[in-house]
């Protein structure tokens, strides 16, 4: 074989690199991306892109993946079929949650879920912790030991009975990431108002799904915003709200950081491409649209939208949360399964970057940059696992999906790679789809399939969060002075 400084060569694709796009070619070895530019020579392999958009391959940093959730019921995808559905969807990298329940120490779950990943995984994958046990031994040991082992974000809940946190454990939390310098993922919702709305609708025998979304009121996840907001104020610490719904919400954090607030958020396709009409469809069927926050209205739809666009939303995760539409997940009691005891959440692992290069970049709502940003840079940014990922730049990973701009694909569930059995999106039809995806240079799907084997999947140990200070006006938020006593307690500066 004729000496070539590269195994793979992609060619004559549209590069988007660095803030440019680039007309050109791509060169591979050692699963890294050694050289980007025109007429590159040609590898062992090479492949054209002609016509094709070359993107970093997507990162998904809010999944679930082989995890029990609160209620007991584990979710339909291990860590199998779920990364073969990201990748047949053109994520390369996936960050679930290693989900610790009370009673349970922090490294037995990172073992458990490590030990899962490590034997099923077939593109790369990090974690996060989800903490619901924030004692002495949490704190103190195991969870700062897990900080510098590289799960350098965590998730709480300020709701659901058997997870959510008091304000006051958030605080010891928010000041543990501060000290150790992690980012804390907050659910945002206020549990005594779902609580409160749900038992008056259960005693006036409203059990349906849509009823669903009437209990999750929109109140209850702007109030839990705000709270956490302020919170994350008190301790001096940046903090992220995950699936974001509601347009009060997106305003609501708008109006934090202009105001200096170092809050940042994410949302979900669930937000741009349901309703709560969805939760009112006949029978049982609403149960598949059930997820919390639920999605709301055309007008929260829209507001979704445009925080994404300029920015108020830094990223746009699946929160894939798959579970069947029978006795092992949404109808635990079939047709007299009440809202309160199905389970919460959608799938959307494989459908989520199609969806926003679909009706977000192809629709002219966003451009290509945005699009990888989104999709991409700012998790790679958030989560530390940048420079490696999410770039398309010489010296990162060759994480790499090609989207053909112009396949159009009628959405169905037999077409999906995951095991929920179902898709919220069904008969949706879009326009542009990953056609082959590489995972550190190794082609892990294109028109003959997949070609990765389980197992094949690294964890990816993180470093800290990239997380820019937001610069407050001189009124703002972030001028908020502090007491000496107060300083020294949160750690902004030694105690006499």
């Amino acid at each position: 074989m004729q000496d070539t400084p590269f195994e793979l060569t992609i060619r004559n694709g549209r590069i988007v690199t660095d803030g440019r796009v680039v007309q050109g070619d791509v060169g591979i070895k050692n699963g890294l991306i050694v050289a980007i530019g025109a007429d590159l020579p040609p590898g062992q392999r090479d492949i054209d892109a002609a016509g094709r958009w070359v993107l970093p391959g997507g990162i998904d940093s809010h999944c679930h993946v082989e995890q029990k959730s609160g209620m007991g019921m584990m979710c339909a995808d291990d860590f199998h079929s779920a990364t073969v559905a990201a990748a047949f969807g053109g994520t390369t990298t996936i960050v679930p949650f290693a989900a610790q329940h009370r009673g349970m120490s922090v490294p037995e779950v990172l073992a458990d879920y490590a030990q899962r990943a490590a034997e099923k995984a077939v593109i790369d994958y990090g974690f996060h912790l989800i903490l619901a046990n924030p004692d002495e031994q949490t704190l103190k040991v195991d969870l700062p030991k897990a900080i510098r082992d590289g799960i350098t974000s965590l998730k709480v809940y300020m709701t659901y009975d058997k997870m959510k946190l008091e304000d006051h454990e958030l605080l010891d939390v928010l000041a543990l990431s501060r000290e150790e310098g992690a980012l804390v993922m907050v659910h945002a919702e206020n549990h005594d108002m779902i609580k409160w709305i749900a038992q008056r609708l259960l005693d006036r025998g409203h059990g349906a799904p849509k009823f669903h979304g009437v209990a999750h009121d929109p109140l209850a996840e702007t109030e839990a915003t705000f709270r956490a907001i302020s919170l994350g104020r008190l301790v001096d610490v940046p903090l992220l709200i995950v699936h974001v719904a509601g347009a009060e919400t997106v305003e609501l954090i708008r109006q934090a950081q202009s105001l200096g607030a170092n809050v940042l958020a994410e949302s979900c396709p669930q937000y741009l491409f349901l309703t709560a009409d969805d939760l009112d469809r006949p029978g049982m069927e609403g149960a598949k649209f059930c997820c919390s926050p639920p999605p709301r209205d055309a007008d929260s739809q829209e507001a979704v939208w445009q925080g994404l666009i300029d920015g108020t939303l830094a990223t746009y995760s699946s929160d894939h949360a798959p579970y069947r539409y029978d006795e092992t997940g949404k109808l635990p009691k079939g047709d007299s399964t009440l809202f309160k005891e199905m389970a919460n959440g959608v799938p959307g692992i494989e459908l989520r970057l199609p969806l926003l290069f679909s009706e977000g970049f192809l629709a002219g709502r966003i451009d290509i940059h945005q699009f990888v940003a989104l999709s991409s840079g700012n998790h790679a940014r958030l989560y530390g696992m940048a420079p490696r990922k999410g770039a398309i730049a010489v010296g990162a990973d060759a994480d790499i999906a090609i989207w053909n701009p112009e396949r159009e694909v009628a959405i169905s569930a037999d077409m999906l790679h995951d095991n929920t059995g179902y898709t919220p999106y069904e008969g949706r039809t879009i326009r542009g789809w990953p056609e082959v995806v590489l995972s550190r240079g190794r082609i892990v799907v294109d028109e003959d399939g997949l070609h990765a084997e389980r197992g094949s999947g690294q964890f990816i140990r993180r470093g800290p969060p990239d997380v820019p200070r937001r610069e407050a006006p001189a009124s703002g938020l972030g001028s908020r002075p502090y007491g000496r006593v107060l300083k020294a307690l949160i750690g902004l500066e030694k105690q006499a």
